[in-house]
Order: structure tokens, then sequence, then C-alpha cells
């Protein structure tokens, strides 16, 4: 039987054998095994391809000085584990609570050591199918009607093995480090091979070029024992706590900004790296010098014939001359192992590091080509986390959810509640969901309302960059309205040049939630779906075209929105006012009046009290009722006059206002308050 199943896997095209998957994903880091995870969950048939012998192998290089920028809170004082996850920056999603990285470190930056033996476990303790020393060198397409996108993906290893799928997900990373070429770039070290001992750099001056978290990470670990150290980047720095994009600088490591502000000798210059020319004397020492100086020239010539700039410029900012130049620029998508066929092309502008992805994060250029990961950050790049783990989590699982609607016909899971619960259900996860939390203004729970709106599905984390497509993509219909329930910060509120810490920065009142900065749920209402074209044209400043109706819950400084006056009760009536229904909860008693006096009962009336459903009563819960104001006092009733206490005047009005019914049913409506 074995025997019978491999040679059933085997496909042999022009000769060639190729092992067949239905899905093959490249890349065994945390992508990978993420999306693996989901593969094997839902039964899938797949594989992946790992270029090195463990999974993480780009954590047991980088960061150099091992200290990981992403966060690791033990305690948030809940016990909820979905709240959690949103302090909790390493752990990958799975059903196994060991897998929890809480339980392999406790420090709150973990070293990187740790991910590494993370990732190994979590391989390992759930058995996913990776194919280790396995670098795949070469990928092209076979054109195929019968295959799922109308062509097979071709995959060849360092070994000359042949691979066939019909899916490939690539979970790579980016780890080519960038590099600028410009007279003298031979002299400049990279962050790549640089040393990590300090001792190294005694009494050094030293110039880094590249200014993010790898460049300054290799100054603070040098930052005590050299002469001075000088930082220079195109652009000015960004500081994460005002740009609101963990990418940017980090707090762990911006001690340099301090040397420099407080005048101790270090600091940071603005220039195109591009227009810089490197000249070594005899002594080895670097000095800076720009292009144009050496157009004419040779640049191995004698430093005594070679125009500096302080020969112009007596005060030129990098005069000194440096001991070593450190090259910290990041890294870039491989692109060369990927055949013209699959249209594999850089972004554009500051994306060009990644590769051209859809908002489903789709190959724009290839279907059935997926992009998961650090690689498909162009589609939030600079405004969420997709590039980081507790980002790209979420994104995976999004994408493994529109493949197994496409392929295998299981549309997006949903859950259906009647319309009562619609306050409810996003009360709760406004205030627990780490993906929607992470993913801000990326992923989104959308809400399709059923016919007369009696009942509505819940589909959570959903990209809105293809909300368009949602019928499609989920196998879903939205014919009857829909609501759309993202995170966001405030318009004008993250940026390099903003003060985040001004004084009257937060937003306390309900009135003002349109104005809240801090991250916040923003809920819009949209009696049809988007259509492409609106979604294509929308402001660039909105992450949703125009809708029919918006409201923003004000920002909390407790990340809690559960307050009933500041939070539900303003939802609750934007609800209803989207719905021209009445979302309140009634007592029994407010229901039987209701039956008798109108045409129409509330939601709760129809689905609980007419079904005879809902809570039943207790002493104590009439008695909170009395003092609420809901119910009136039978025990208090005056009975000592001459009549029966069944005895009327004959009148409907004295009946009802005998048994607690307010004479005026609409008064009674408009007093009624929430259960």
């Amino acid at each position: 039987l074995g025997l019978a199943l491999y040679t059933g896997s085997l496909c042999v095209v022009s000769g060639a054998a190729f092992l067949y998957h239905d899905y093959c994903v490249i890349g065994a880091g945390p992508a990978g095994l993420q999306a693996a995870y989901f593969l094997q969950q839902a039964g899938r048939d797949y594989i992946v391809f790992e270029r090195s012998h463990a999974p993480g192998s780009f954590f047991a290089l980088y960061p150099r000085h091992r200290k990981l920028i992403s966060i690791n809170k033990q305690y948030t004082g809940k016990s909820n584990s979905e709240f959690n996850l949103r302090h909790d920056w390493n752990s990958l999603l799975s059903h196994d609570r060991r897998l929890l990285f809480r339980r392999y470190s406790r420090d709150f930056f973990p070293d990187a050591d740790t991910m590494v033996r993370y990732l190994e476990d979590f391989a390992s303790l759930l058995k996913l199918r990776v194919q280790y020393n396995t670098a795949i060198i070469h990928v092209t397409l076979e054109k195929n009607e019968q295959a799922w996108n109308g062509h097979y993906f071709l995959l060849t290893d360092q070994d000359r093995k042949n691979y066939k799928c019909s899916s490939l997900l690539v979970a790579a990373g980016t780890w080519v480090p960038n590099v600028v070429n410009f007279p003298g770039s031979e002299y400049v070290e990279g962050y790549e091979t640089v040393s990590t001992n300090p001792e190294d750099f005694t009494g050094q001056t030293v110039l880094i070029l590249g200014r993010g978290n790898s460049a300054f990470e290799t100054a603070e670990n040098i930052l005590g024992v050299t002469n001075f150290i000088h930082m220079v980047s195109r652009s000015r720095v960004r500081l994460s706590w005002a740009t609101h994009y963990v990418g940017d600088l980090r707090a762990i490591n911006n001690g340099l900004l301090d040397t420099y502000q407080l005048k101790s000798l270090d600091g940071l210059l603005e220039g195109d790296l591009e227009d810089l020319a490197i000249v070594k004397d005899k002594k080895g020492k670097l000095h800076i010098t720009l292009r144009f100086y050496l157009e004419n020239r040779n640049i191995s010539a004698d430093i005594d014939s070679i125009t500096l700039p302080q020969d112009e410029l007596d005060n030129f900012a990098t005069r000194a001359p440096y001991d070593r130049v450190i090259r910290c620029l990041g890294w870039k998508f491989d692109f060369s192992i990927y055949n013209r066929s699959l249209r594999m092309m850089p972004g554009k502008g500051n994306i060009k590091k990644y590769p051209q992805i859809k908002p489903s994060y789709e190959s724009r250029g290839t279907r059935g080509l997926f992009v998961l990961g650090t690689a498909s950050h162009s589609v939030d790049f600079r405004k969420s986390a997709g590039g980081f783990i507790h980002g790209f989590r979420y994104t995976t699982r999004a994408v493994h959810r529109l493949l197994e609607n496409r392929h295998h016909g299981v549309p997006w899971p949903a859950t259906v509640y009647p319309i009562t619960q619609l306050t409810n259900s996003i009360i709760k996860r406004v205030n627990e969901a780490s993906g929607l939390y992470q993913m801000f203004s990326v992923l989104a729970d959308i809400i399709l309302l059923r016919e007369n709106a009696t009942a509505f599905e819940y589909l959570e984390e959903y990209p809105i960059g293809v909300l368009a497509e949602l019928e499609m993509q989920t196998g879903r219909k939205a014919q009857n309205g829909l609501f759309v329930i993202i995170m966001e910060y405030g318009r004008n509120f993250s940026g390099a040049d903003k003060d985040v810490f001004y004084y009257n920065r937060a937003v306390g009142e309900a009135q003002h939630a349109w104005q809240s900065n801090f991250l916040h749920p923003v809920i819009y209402y949209y009696k049809r779906l988007p259509t492409e074209r609106e979604m294509r044209l929308h402001h660039p400043d909105w992450p949703l075209p125009r809708p029919d109706a918006i409201h923003h819950i004000v920002e909390d400084f407790l990340t809690d929105w559960t307050a009933p006056n500041a939070h539900i009760l303003p939802l609750r009536r934007f609800l209803e006012n989207c719905l021209s229904t009445d979302l309140r909860n009634f007592f029994a008693e407010s229901c039987f009046l209701f039956a008798f006096t109108h045409q129409k009962l509330p939601p709760s009336c129809q689905q609980g009290y007419m079904r005879m459903q809902g809570l039943v009563g207790t002493q104590e819960l009439r008695h909170h009722a009395v003092q609420a104001g809901l119910l009136r006092d039978y025990t208090h009733t005056d009975f000592s006059d001459d009549r029966p206490p069944d005895s009327h005047d004959g009148s409907p009005e004295q009946l009802m206002s005998d048994h607690g019914i307010p004479v005026h049913p609409l008064q009674h409506l408009v007093n009624a308050k929430d259960e």
C-alpha cells in the first residue's frame, strides 16, 4: 500500500519525475510553520521545504545581538487566552497550550535562541511535515487546464529533485541584505558579518549606515567603548511610539538618541547613501567624501590628490576619519529563484523590497501563488503589524480560509446569532479579539445581516482590502447590508513628526469619540457591498470607502470598552438607527404590554417572550428591577379599602394601572432601560 501511495504521488513530465502535493510551502520560519499547522488541521496534502537543518534559521543568526524586540508579556490580569495574545507577540496559533511562548521565556524581550527552540518544538510536537536541508533553487509554471489555477507549480531543489504542486505558499521571508554600491563600498562591513564583541571596537570611531532597529541595535552594543558613533541615513529617525508602527525604532535600542541630544559626541545625519564615497588612507582610516568629487579620479589614488568636502567646507560634519563603517540597511526578498513565467515583480517605491501582491496576499502576476509572513508586508507596510509574528499569524490564517473556500468549498467560518445579540457580539470581540487589535485597519470582523434584520452571520478577521470580493472569497451572501468592525488610530495622530505626548491627547467623552487618537473600534455600516471601483478610489487616509453610517467607540485608557454609558449605549443606538429597530432587552411585563398595544414587537420580545424563552424570574432579580424603576413593587400595594383586591372600577385604564402596567405605553417604551 505504501508503495502504491508513493508511486501514485509521482508525476512524469518530459521524462522527469515530479513528487506531487496539493500545497507546497517554501520556508519553515514562523509563517511557514503557521501555514503548515492550518493545512494539517484541515487534513490537506502539503509539504514544507526548508533549506536549513531546522526551522527558524533566520533567528539562528538574527538579530545579531540576540535580543528580540517582540514583547512577551507574562501577566495581563486576565485569564482570557485570546485577550492575552494581544500582548504575546511571539506565539504562533495552535490548539496546544504548551506552545505559548511565555512557557519558554519569562523575559519581556526574549532571546533569539529561545525563538529557535520554540519553533523547533512547534514543528515537532505538532508533527508538521517539513522537509529539511532542501533549498528550492528554481520555480516555474506548467500550464494545465485540469489544475486548480490553470497551471501547476514546478519546483527544483539543490539536488535537482523535482516537485509539483497546485498551490504555492511562499513563506521564505526577506533575508537578502540590502546593499548600496558607491565608490569605496568595499570597505564597508555588513551587519550580517560584523563582530558582536564590544571589545573589538574599543577606542574606535564608527560610522553606521542605516537608521532602523538593526542600526541602533549595533550602536547600542558598542556605545560604551567607542570614541563616538555617527549614523547616516536617507530619512530622519522614526520612533515607534510616534508612528505606532512596531518596525520603527523601539525604545530598547535608542540609547544613541540620548548621547546625541545630550551632546556626548555621538550624532545622526541625513543624506543619500548613493551620493557618498569612502576613501582609505595609508593608515587604514576611512574618509567620507562625495561621489561627484571622484567622478574623474581614481579612487585608489593617494588621498592627498583627492578633494575632500572639508577642503572646501572646513566644518564639514563627517570630516573626522573613521576606523570602521558598518552597513545596517535591512533585508529584501529573494526574487532570483522564480522563473519569469511567474511574474514575481518587486513593488515600487518604499516597498520595492517586497513582491507585488494583492490585498488577499495572492501574487499579482500568478494565480495560486500566495506570499506569507514578512514578505507579505507590502499590504500594510508602515501601517500595521503584518511583517511581524503577532500580525502575520492572523493573515496566514486568513489566507488559509480563502484557500479552503476556493479549492475545497469550505465557506469562511461564521456564527449565526439572533439580532438581539448584535451589540453583545461586537462588544465581546472588540474587547478580546487579538487579530483585530494587532492587524488594525487591515483585518476586520464582518457582520452580514439576514433578511428583515432578524439575525446575522459573524465572520472574524477578514482582509478588508478584498471587501468587494467578500461573497466570492468567503462563500457567504451579503444581500441585506453589513457592518464592518475594525480598529483604528486617530487620523492625524501618527507620524515621525508628531508629538504624541501633548497635553489633551486623549478623548474621554462619547460625543467626541470620532476625535479619538489612540487605538479604538470603528464600525462601518453599508447597505450593500462596496464595489471594486469604490475600493480602488477611496480616500488614501481611510481604510474603507465612505459608508452609509459610521460609529467610533470612544478610546479607553484601559482598552476596556465595556462602560455602559460611554461605550455600550452609543453603540446600541447607532445599530438601532441603522436597522430601524429596537435592540433593547425587555422584561416579560413590557413584552406583554407591547403585544396588546403594538403591531410589531421589539426583537427581544419576538425572539424571547413570544417563544416562551428568557430568564426565569427570581426574587433577587425582581427586587433589582423594582429598585431600578423597571417594575412596580406589588408587595407595597395598598389593599386596605373596602374593595376586594381583584375588584376594579371597570375601565381598561384602571385595570392596567392596578397591575403595574403604565397607562401610556409609548411613555413606558421611552423610559424602559436595559435589562
